[in-house]
């Protein structure tokens, strides 16, 4: 691979590195789109007076200067890296490349957020033959040094050189296994030294050339292998995961390094200022003595419990921290509260102690599963840490879905196999699979799968996220594996020692159970457990701190959340969820029910409207009755009903042994339904004979409908003393001269109900805007309807010209190549469909200022989308039962951000 260096600018330099170290920073905290997280929080602790590593932070804007002259590095970073290295070298009395003194750095990526595992780290840069002998002598301790020149060799091997990782491992494993060793720790120098010819031989086996000797070229090999692998295929998998932007860039970290490998008086070790699963305020995390960094998250060697109360309650018997190193961890804990408190929230921490002494090495805000989310943000704010409305603000709308997952049903019986760390909680049950691809295959495939790996690598990230959850062999609480699982909300079982795992085979042992591909587990990420089959499960329950923070969101937003439903169950739900009415009730869902689907073909099939209005009798019952649950389950929250909106064709058999079927039921022949099938067979359905075109030929079935709802609003009133007021939407509307035909026949059929029931009630008529025209012309509809809902879905499709049904394959292309930000149906199209919206929004209200505003689209339930609605000015949004929460989160969100953007503009 090779490293270029442009030709250094004579004028106007700009700032590619700033220094931190021995007190001080170039930089701060808030600078983390410049300096990427990691290094702003390096220079942020430095700053503060906490003991960091001296180094320097290449900027993002070098990332991007990288990928704009086709991978080359700017001229003027040379000089501006050496000056920065020598500084680093006189703080810890070093030089970089000296064989008396070597100064040894370590080379890490750092975006402006955290993606954990997806980019590449280098340590112990500077170590060749002539360093390794002086950093043997200034250590005194031969076997240390050689160790760090063997992880040098194999990291840079295969994170610059392109050697895998694996035959590193091979070549280390056939060693011990030789010589009789079982562990890393029973290798002495001269053992280290022999593996160290062998790596060198194999790199120049796998990559063609001898390693680099040159310490320079070591460090530009680094800092331009970091730069690629933003690029790598693992951070651009979980930069789509996560919605990052892709010219965002990573910083490059080159800092001093300090040993946790020096002997057991040193260590390495990560930790939370809080319990990243559950919230608990108590420290939380791990460490090993005598060893690096890596080891501890790569999960390669299995940790040890930071504190007493850790190890206890795990029933580990190695010793914790607190026991071994007692100054040591004295000083961490008061250095942990004292970063959570400056940056008021909980720190993800990585240090090392080196002979005793402790070293800083990161912080950043932890990641951690939705309900620890929920119990920080609450107990902060109930501390005084952070205001109500932050902590509103803190929480991740989206990841509330992780809080509705299953659990395992506790009094059902466990056939319990083994237990592993309880690494993200929840419960998953699937096929087991052995690797990324085939989990990723299967779950294309509809199927839920487990991934089940000896240990993760950022390389199984698309098979994480396809898996509904992840069980692995090695690997401790802050693995690779725990640690993405948790940020995905992926139930996850790490560190099951017990597990005998053929990726090869594809077969898994636990004791004398043996599993293949295809074969059930189920796990249980809240206790470790790895249980056989599947086992039940139950519904989560909200409740506690989530009740408490979505009833501050309750007070600080402004738009209303309703819910799309049409069922007794769907609606009961939604209302257990927070819902404040009914935004969508399909009334063609009704139609479906197997009781119900042959008055309604009965109805389609009539040869004349008297025919079609003895069917209909049929129906009103029916009907009538599902309005009647809704209404009183609702207790006098609105109720938005939509009429009959699918062409007819849908409700039609169409295969001749269904024909038969039918025929029989209704005593008609075969070859009549086949004529009608045909005759109602259109090219483009969706764009056909639908909604208000349907009602317009057919108005009976409109009066049908109408009366039901009526007459089931009398009823519930009547019975129940609720207030029901209904709201009757006409779908498709394109002209006011549609919309006003049938808003004539809904007042008629309601002044006939109300005179035989001798009852009123109030009621609205209003249309669904889900097509261009209605939006261009939503002025002039305003004039007649009582409110406006947009219909986003159908809006979006008819804007675009794309039907939904069959746009994924084009949409996801676009994606992919940039054509697209977002799939629009997924997200709203803020700049095409927006407009329309914005526009109908306005000329509505021009036409009539109280004019009730609502969506009803999926986009309801999108916190982008959502936003938008907040500076439309939408009433509600309305959204499927389980987004509900999302929703009722993503409004409180949006009205806090748009009342700090309207007082920055004061």
């Amino acid at each position: 691979m090779s490293h270029t260096i442009g030709t250094p600018a004579n004028s106007n330099v700009p700032k590619w590195v700033y220094q931190f170290g021995g007190g001080s920073a170039d930089g701060a905290a808030n600078e983390r789109d410049l300096l990427g997280g990691k290094g702003a929080n390096l220079a942020e602790m430095a700053a503060i007076g906490l003991p960091v590593p001296p180094g320097f932070t290449i900027t993002t804007d070098v990332c991007s200067e990288f990928y704009q002259n086709d991978q080359t590095l700017p001229g003027d970073l040379k000089r501006q890296v050496e000056v920065a290295l020598d500084h680093v070298g006189k703080t810890v009395m070093a030089e970089y490349g000296s064989v008396e003194a070597p100064l040894l750095v370590s080379v890490r990526s750092g975006a402006r957020v955290s993606m954990p595992g997806m980019m590449d780290t280098i340590l112990n840069l500077g170590l060749n033959d002539e360093t390794v002998e002086g950093l043997a002598k200034r250590s005194g301790d031969r076997r240390f040094a050689y160790d760090s020149y063997r992880r040098f060799i194999q990291m840079y091997g295969s994170v610059v050189m392109g050697v895998a990782h694996d035959h590193f491992e091979d070549v280390l494993e056939n060693f011990k296994n030789l010589n009789g060793f079982e562990r890393d720790t029973d290798l002495s120098a001269d053992d280290w030294s022999e593996i160290i010819d062998l790596y060198k031989e194999l790199v120049i086996e796998h990559h063609g050339a001898p390693f680099p000797s040159d310490v320079h070229e070591q460090l530009w090999g680094a800092i331009s292998a970091v730069f690629l692998s933003w690029h790598s295929r693992r951070a651009a998998t979980y930069r789509k995961l996560h919605d990052f932007a892709d010219d965002w860039g990573t910083a490059v970290n080159v800092q001093a390094m300090v040993f946790g490998n020096m002997g057991e008086n040193s260590a390495t070790g990560v930790a939370f200022t809080r319990n990243p699963a559950t919230g608990e305020n108590a420290l939380y995390g791990e460490f090993l003595i005598n060893a690096q960094g890596e080891d501890v998250v790569a999960g390669i060697r299995t940790p040890q419990p930071l504190t007493l109360a850790a190890k206890h309650e795990a029933g580990d018997n190695s010793p914790a921290l607190e026991e071994v190193m007692p100054e040591a961890f004295a000083q961490f804990v008061d250095i942990t509260k004292q970063l959570e408190t400056h940056y008021r929230d909980c720190q993800d921490i990585e240090f090392t102690i080196q002979d005793g002494q402790l070293w800083m090495l990161q912080t950043r805000s932890g990641k951690r599963t939705t309900a620890a989310a929920l119990k920080m943000a609450v107990e902060m704010a109930n501390d005084g840490m952070i205001s109500k409305e932050e902590a509103v603000l803190r929480i991740d709308c989206l990841a509330l879905d992780q809080l509705l997952h299953p659990t395992l049903d506790p009094c059902a019986e466990r056939k319990i196999l083994t237990r592993g760390l309880p690494a993200s909680p929840g419960a998953a049950v699937g096929q087991i699979v052995f690797d990324a691809d085939r989990a990723e295959e299967l779950a294309g495939e509809g199927k839920s799968v487990l991934l089940v790996r000896v240990e993760t690598s950022p390389e199984d990230i698309h098979g994480m996220h396809a898996a509904s959850g992840i069980l692995t062999a090695r690997g401790g609480m802050t693995s690779h594996a725990a640690v993405v699982a948790r940020g995905m909300g992926r139930p996850c079982v790490s560190g099951a020692g017990t597990l005998k795992i053929s990726a090869k085979e594809k077969t898994l042992a636990i004791g004398g159970d043996q599993f293949s591909e295809g074969d059930i587990l189920t796990i249980d990420g809240s206790t470790g457990q790895v249980l056989a089959g599947e086992h039940p499960m139950r519904q989560a329950e909200m409740s506690g701190d989530f009740g408490v923070l979505m009833g501050w969101a309750d007070e600080f937003r402004r738009m209303k959340v309703r819910a799309n439903a049409e069922t007794g169950r769907e609606t009961s739900l939604a209302l257990q969820f927070g819902c404040e009415g009914i935004g969508l009730c399909r009334t063609e869902h009704m139609f479906f029910e197997a009781s119900r689907i042959t008055a309604m073909r009965e109805m389609i099939l009539a040869h004349d409207e008297a025919g079609r209005r003895r069917a209909l009798d049929k129906l009103l019952p029916m009907q009538r009755d599902d309005f009647v649950e809704l209404f009183a389950l609702m207790k006098g929250l609105p109720v938005t009903i939509r009429l009959l909106d699918p062409p007819l064709h849908e409700f039609l058999p169409h295969d001749r042994p269904e024909m038969e079927v039918l025929a029989e039921k209704i005593d008609l022949n075969v070859e009549d339904i086949e004529k009608r099938v045909s005759e109602l067979n259109e090219f483009n359905p969706m764009l056909g004979h639908r909604g208000c075109r349907l009602a317009i030929t057919y108005p009976e079935i409109t009066q049908m409908q109408a009366r039901a709802i009526f007459e089931a609003a009398i009823e519930v009133s009547k019975r129940d003393g609720a207030t029901v007021h209904p709201e009757i939407m006409i779908p498709l509307i394109a002209t006011k001269a549609e919309f006003d035909s049938l808003k004539v026949v809904i007042d008629e059929t309601a002044s006939t109900v109300f005179k035989e029931q001798d009852y009123t009630v109030s009621y609205d008529v209003g249309t669904m805007i889900e097509l261009p025209r209605a939006a261009l012309q939503a002025g002039d509809i305003a004039k007649s309807a009582q409110f406006f809902s947009f219909g986003t879905n159908d809006l979006t499709q008819t804007t675009f010209g794309l039907s939904r049904d069959d746009a994924a394959p084009i949409l996801n292309h676009y994606t992919a190549n940039g054509l697209l930000p977002i799939d629009p149906f997924v997200s709203i199209d803020q700049d095409g469909v927006g407009a329309l919206v914005k526009l109908a929004a306005q000329a509505g209200r021009e036409t009539q200022s109280d004019l009730k505003l609502g969506v009803c689209g999926e986009h309801g339930g999108d916190p982008a989308s959502i936003a938008f609605f907040e500076e439309v000015g939408l009433d509600y949004v309305s959204c499927s039962p389980f987004r509900v929460p999302v929703a009722r989160l993503a409004c409180a969100q949006a009205h806090l951000n748009s009342k700090d953007k309207s007082a920055s503009k004061a």
